[in-house]
Order: structure tokens, then C-alpha cells, then sequence
């Protein structure tokens, strides 16, 4: 028997360590900043469609979608049992938000707009390293980097991120600091460059979907033009390497 999709998500969060070890979450950086810009960025089409922008960023939609919705009886107790236990209140909104969305998905798919899933991309930033915190300033700490959310109009104008597998998603974790390449027209493969306490590191995501030593890139900067080759960002990276693993897995 298929477990209801409110009680699947339910448990997910159940498995989140709000606060993880500090080393392992600092491995995952670069991929919690990435889906906390892809959820501020799908928080705001949300808010859009329902005139929430006074609630956004961190809130449940389902307020707004349908004010009358309620869980049932039994999935209302787990949830608010679980949530007495988070501290955060943001942290508690988006966590109700996720679980009652899942069930109203599931139970109603029509009083829904065509929109990309809401808080998915929050969920797996929580899966992959537990709790933000807002500083004093209004910025986030994802631990280990700091983010400024910017304004929910400002948001709708992020490019989307849609590779939101844990193939791909590791694929962006790594040590040091990295610039990405790829064929000039932005072609695969993806090639990284990544600098470890001065020491620089070559590599190409491969067909066996890993980081392998390449020497295609030049050793000066200015001439990987000549080379062929163009620098990308992180979401373009991202998204060559989500277009690898979908082609390895047909």
C-alpha cells in the first residue's frame, strides 16, 4: 500500500539533523546555496500568484492556496507533534507548508496552479545539512556562506535550476575554489578548475557521471578563450551536468 504523500514528506523531515556536523555540512555548500536560490526563486512565484509577497519568503502557501484546507485528524497530530520540536519559526513554517502541501497535492491536484514545487528545494537543503539562521541584518548563515535573500520581485528574475538530483547535486560539492568551463556555445562536458590551498586541480565530469583529471584546460586563464572553451556559472554548470546524468540514465 502507497504511503501517503503528506506522511512520505512527513518523514523526511523527520530524518533532517537541524544542526549537523559541521564539517559535513560544510561539504555541501555549494549545493545548499544553489537550492536556497532556487526555493527564494519558486517562494516568489508562489507568493506572486496568491498577492503573498508581505509573507515571503518562508511561509506556507497552503494558507493562501486554500484557507478552509485542513489535513486529517491523524496527519494534523503527527505534524504538530513534530513541529513542537523545531525551534525556528521559519524553520516550523515551511516544514508545516511542505507537509500540508503534499497532502493537499495529493488529495485536490486541481485547486493547484501550474507551478514547480514549492518547497522541495527547501526540503533537500534541509536534508543536506539542516537549519539557515537569519542574521541581524537580514541575511541568511547556510553555514558556512552567507546569503542575502534579496526581494521576492527581485527573485522572479533568478534563472531556474531544475537538476535537483543527488547525483547532480553532489557533483557541485567539492573543496576550494572553483570556475567552471564548458565548449564555447556552453556544450558538454563540464570541466572545473578547483584551487586547494594554492594547489590547482583539472577536471572533467565524465560518462561514468564523476569528477576525472583532465588536461583540456590551459594553464593561463586568458587563454581559455583560445582554447575553445567559456567560463559558466554554477546554475549553467549545474544544469550540463543534470543533462549528462539524464542522458546516462535513458
Amino acid at each position: 500500500m502507497t504511503e501517503p504523500a503528506a506522511y512520505v514528506m512527513l518523514n523526511r523531515l523527520r530524518a533532517v539533523e537541524w544542526v549537523g556536523d559541521w564539517d559535513h555540512v560544510l561539504a555541501r555548500v555549494m549545493s545548499r546555496r544553489i537550492l536556497m536560490r532556487e526555493y527564494l526563486r519558486r517562494a516568489a512565484l508562489w507568493a506572486q500568484e496568491y498577492a503573498a509577497d508581505s509573507a515571503w519568503p518562508f511561509f506556507d502557501v497552503t494558507q493562501y492556496v486554500d484557507p478552509e484546507f485542513r489535513p486529517s485528524p491523524a496527519t494534523a497530530a503527527e505534524l504538530q507533534a513534530y513541529l513542537s520540536r523545531v525551534s525556528a519559526p521559519e524553520i516550523r513554517e515551511t516544514c508545516a507548508g511542505a507537509v500540508r502541501l503534499a497532502d493537499m497535492r495529493e488529495r485536490n491536484p486541481a485547486a493547484l496552479p501550474d507551478l514547480p514545487d514549492l518547497y522541495e528545494p527547501l526540503v533537500l537543503f534541509y536534508e543536506r545539512g539542516g537549519e539557515f539562521v537569519r542574521d541581524n541584518a537580514g541575511g541568511l548563515d547556510l553555514t558556512g556562506v552567507s546569503f542575502r535573500p534579496g526581494t521576492s520581485q527581485g527573485n522572479l528574475r533568478t534563472p531556474p535550476f531544475l537538476a535537483l538530483g543527488e547525483t547532480v547535486l553532489d557533483a557541485l560539492d567539492t573543496k576550494g575554489r572553483v570556475s567552471y568551463y564548458a565548449a564555447d556555445g556552453g556544450r558538454a562536458p563540464v570541466m572545473r578548475r578547483r584551487v586547494v590551498r594554492g594547489e590547482r586541480h583539472d577536471e572533467v565530469f565524465g560518462p561514468d557521471l564523476r569528477w576525472e583529471p583532465t588536461e583540456r584546460l590551459p594553464e593561463r586563464e586568458e587563454a581559455v578563450k583560445g582554447a575553445g572553451l567559456v567560463p559558466l556559472d554554477e546554475i549553467a554548470a549545474a544544469e550540463l551536468i543534470g543533462d549528462a546524468v539524464g542522458r546516462a540514465s535513458r
